[in-house]
């Protein structure tokens, strides 16, 4: 296989052009910003962010993580993080330079959606 010199390798697409993102994908990207986690770790942190509310079954999980692997915004780790601790079975997963791109457009697209809510008196303003 060849590989792309950089100069016939498509430019990444702009963090924008992924928005708006499914409510499921910003909560994986949310919970790949801190540290890399294997799937099942995914599912206990945004059950937990979420106080409950947000319970990702595994189906959707991982047709998530499928989805966003192959637009390049996670990927898969080939090292282990402990790996003498660990069930070898696990598949760890990172933000990608542009998975941390998109997920902060879109942190910064909902922050200014909370802002409308709140100019238009639709929410309270801060206190």
């Amino acid at each position: 296989m060849r590989s792309r010199s950089t100069s016939d390798a498509a430019p990444d697409p702009a963090p924008e052009s992924f928005l708006p993102l499914h409510r499921d994908t910003f909560h994986i990207l949310v919970s790949l910003a801190d540290r890399d986690r294997h799937g099942y770790s995914i599912m206990l942190d945004v059950l937990e962010r979420t106080d409950g509310v947000l319970r990702l079954s595994p189906s959707t999980l991982y047709a998530s993580i499928r989805r966003l692997l192959e637009q390049g915004l996670i990927q898969e780790l080939t090292e282990r993080p402990d790996p003498e601790h660990d069930d070898q079975r696990r598949r760890y997963y990172r933000l990608t330079q542009l998975g941390r791109a998109v997920a902060i457009a879109e942190a910064r697209r909902l922050e200014r959606l909370l802002a409308d809510a709140r100019a238009t008196g639709l929410l309270p303003g801060r206190t």
